[in-house]
Formats: structure tokens, C-alpha cells, sequence
């Protein structure tokens, strides 16, 4: 069955080679390399898994496929991690002083300075999750506000890191809203991973968090180079901050970065075709509920305006679809378990690769070497078991 789709190639992409990238003001060295420092430093730290699935990149005719797999990052089951909890400690650090170390805080070594004071943020799911977990081990409060369509099974993993929830009737971008106004209100410490509300200095530090992906890949790559990279986007910091970290990297050999959201949540698809930071079309009403955000955040978009060869609004089926292939793969592929969000980009590249215009559009052929963003695994299991009918550790062993 052909999946929906839109697609659009960015005509304001610019290529690397063309010097856009030597003076990026978003996604900086320095804070790459001070963020890399702190992450490796976590304990439980370890790359996360790139996988080759050669089965499946012959089925879509394609050279090579990679996808990183984010599922078992730290125990929490997405990518999130990597920026959530960073910002957490590197913003505590900066409120308590130069005398501490974020590896001090990150260890909970500076907790008696910390307790009582609270950060804070709004969440969709796996951002609220990390900021919990990043803020329990340096034993400071966390506050985080969930929007209404956000599962019951996300709210009680985010609460049993120790948060204290506060349920919004209204959307995604109503809850940044909310939360922002009492970070204000009360001097809490903001740890947004959008910059439309409560400045730049923590999404910047939540981007280069992610940027930690990029080393990883390059990492297990040794020396070999994708020709294209499909991520997944909500308000657009992960999309951004791997895209720009490849761009950094290999200037005019970076991949062709292809963004993959929600039809129903096509902020970055809508801002790309209007040439602006423009709201989603649809409804927010989508599966991919991590990704389920109205509005771009602008930071990121200052990357992607110019960075992002092309955009995706993929239907639901999309990804529900990918899920399922990835449980059960072809040949001796290795199953995968991929959550709602985290199999949009899979669910972009099948679906791109099987329509002859998105094909040349893309420049998808034989010889193309992709790379996918597998960005969460099962973090809600019952509506993974609904989705794909099986249990989200079955599919895990194999």
C-alpha cells in the first residue's frame, strides 16, 4: 500500500562547500566538544548501536542502509537523553557557580547545593523524561508539563523519575507556553528544547547535546560517508543539530539531510514552502505524538532554513508501518524496536524510495548510502503492543 506524503525540496539549500557552515552561530565546536566531555562522563554512558540492514536496502534499491538506534540510550528509550539531561546539569552549574564541575553534577556530588532548586520544562514525552532523570541524579526538583494528548504510560515513566506533573487540556506549544510563564513566575530553571519561549542558551545547549550522535556515527562508520540522512523532526532540534554537526564535519561531503514530521504536525514542511518560521496545517492529531508540535522552534530553523536539502509531512501509516517492518524484518536483518516517532524517518526513506518522483527529487539511487535516525524505541509498550502486536522485549530478543 503507498503511503501519503509531501514532499519538498528546499531551494534555499545551500551546500556546504558554499561556506555557510565555517561561520554557523548555532551549532558550535566548542559546545559540541563541552557537551561530548559531560555525556561520556555520564554514568552508563555508551554509543548506542548502528545497525546495517543490508536486506532492506537492496528491497528499496539503495546501496547501503544504516540506522542508528537510540532505544537503549541510558534505560530511557530515546535520544533525548543526550540533551535533556545535559542542558539540566550544565544549567545548574551555571546558577551554582564555576567552582563545581558538571561532572560534579551530573554525579549528584554537588547535591546538598542543589536540593531545592527546580527545573523545568513542557513535553510531548522523551524531552520531559530526560529533564526527570537528569535532574533526579543531581538531586534537584523537576516540574514538568505535559499536554493532554500525552499518554498516561509516558506521564507515569516521567513521574517515577521523581517529577511532579502538571496536565495542560491544551497542545504541545500551549504547555511551553505555560511552563515558560511560571519558570518566570517563580525562578525556576527553564530547560526548553524550543527557543519560542524563554530564549536560546537552553535549546542551544539541548542541540549540542544531540550533536553527540554525529560523533558516534562517524564513529562506528570508520572513513565511510552517507550519502543522505533522514531525521525526524518535532519543533527541529535533532534535525538541526545532526545535520549542522555533518556539515561541520565534512563540509561538501556531508549527507543530504532529508526532515521527516508528521502531516498532521508539519511545522518545518510549512516554513520551508512559505520561506518562514510558519505554523503546522494540521491538527496536531497524529501517532507520532513525540514529533506532535504546532510551531518550529526559530534557533533550529536558523540551521535548517538554509542546511535541510528537502522536508517530509508523512502520514501516520507511515511510521506505524515502519514499526512493524522493523519488528520483522527481511532475510537476516536484525529485528529492531522502534517507537512511534522513531520510526518516521524509516517510514520516509520507504516511502521516498518507492515513488519514482521522490526518487529523482531526492536523488535517491543504486548507489546511495542512507542513514536513519531510529530516534526512540518502545517508550509507551501498550501502545507499541497495540501498533505492532507484539512485546516490545520479544522483539528486542530476537
Amino acid at each position: 500500500m503507498t503511503v501519503p506524503f509531501h514532499l519538498h525540496v528546499n531551494p534555499r539549500y545551500a551546500p556546504a562547500s558554499e561556506g555557510v557552515d565555517g561561520s554557523d552561530p548555532v551549532i558550535l565546536p566548542e559546545r559540541r566538544a563541552a557537551a561530548r566531555t559531560a555525556i561520556t562522563g555520564f554514568e552508563g554512558y555508551r554509543p548506542t548501536p548502528l545497525h546495517r540492514l543490508d536486506a532492506l536496502a537492496g528491497s528499496l534499491g539503495i546501496e547501503t542502509l544504516w540506522l542508528k538506534d537510540e532505544s537503549g540510550r541510558f534505560g530511557l528509550g530515546s535520544f533525548k537523553a543526550l540533551g535533556g539531561a545535559y542542558a539540566v546539569v550544565h544549567l545548574l552549574r551555571e546558577r551554582l557557580g564555576a567552582d563545581l564541575s558538571i561532572a560534579d553534577v551530573a554525579a549528584g556530588r554537588a547535591s546538598a547545593r542543589v536540593e531545592g532548586m527546580r527545573v523545568c520544562c513542557a513535553t510531548d514525552g522523551n524531552h520531559g523524561l530526560a529533564v526527570a532523570w537528569g535532574a533526579r541524579r543531581a538531586g534537584a526538583c523537576c516540574t514538568v508539563y505535559l499536554p493532554g494528548p500525552v499518554s498516561e504510560g509516558r506521564e507515569r515513566t516521567i513521574a517515577a523519575q521523581g517529577a511532579d506533573i502538571v496536565r495542560i487540556a491544551g497542545s504541545y506549544d500551549e504547555a511551553v507556553e505555560a511552563c515558560a510563564d511560571e519558570a518566570r513566575a517563580r525562578g525556576w530553571l527553564l530547560v526548553s528544547d524550543t527557543s519560542h519561549a524563554g530564549g536560546d542558551e537552553a535549546p542551544s545547549r539541548v542541540m549540542h547535546g544531540y550533536a553527540m550522535l554525529v560523533d558516534e556515527i562517524r564513529d562506528a562508520l570508520d572513513g565511510a560517508v552517507p550519502t543522505h540522512l533522514f531525521v525526524q523532526a518535532g519543533v527541529g532540534g535533532l534535525a538541526a543539530a545532526v545535520i549542522g554537526a555533518f556539515r561541520q564535519d565534512l563540509g561538501a561531503d556531508s549527507p543530504k539531510g532529508v526532515v521527516v514530521e508528521p502531516t498532521n504536525a508539519d511545522c518545518l514542511y510549512q516554513s520551508a514552502v512559505n520561506g518562514k518560521p510558519s505554523p503546522a496545517s494540521g491538527d496536531l492529531d497524529t501517532v507520532m505524538a513525540c514529533l506532535a508540535a504546532a510551531e518550529v522552534s526559530p534557533l533550529a530553523w536558523q540551521v535548517l532554513e538554509r542546511s535541510a536539502f528537502a522536508f517530509m509531512a508523512l502520514d501516520d501509516a507511515g511510521a506505524t508501518d515502519a514499526m512493524r517492518f522493523a519488528a520483522a524484518p527481511l532475510a537476516a536483518d536484525p529485528p529492531l524496536v522502534l517507537g512511534e516517532s522513531g520510526a518516521a524517518s524509516l517510514g520516509g526513506l520507504i516511502a521516498a524510495a518507492g515513488d519514482a518522483e521522490a526518487r529523482d527529487a531526492l536523488e535517491l539511487t543504486q548507489a546511495s548510502r542512507v542513514l536513519v535516525i531510529g530516534s526512540e524505541g518502545a517508550t509507551d509498550p501498550d501502545i507499541y503492543r497495540r501498533i505492532v502486536g507484539r512485546d516490545p522485549a520479544a522483539v528486542a530478543a530476537g
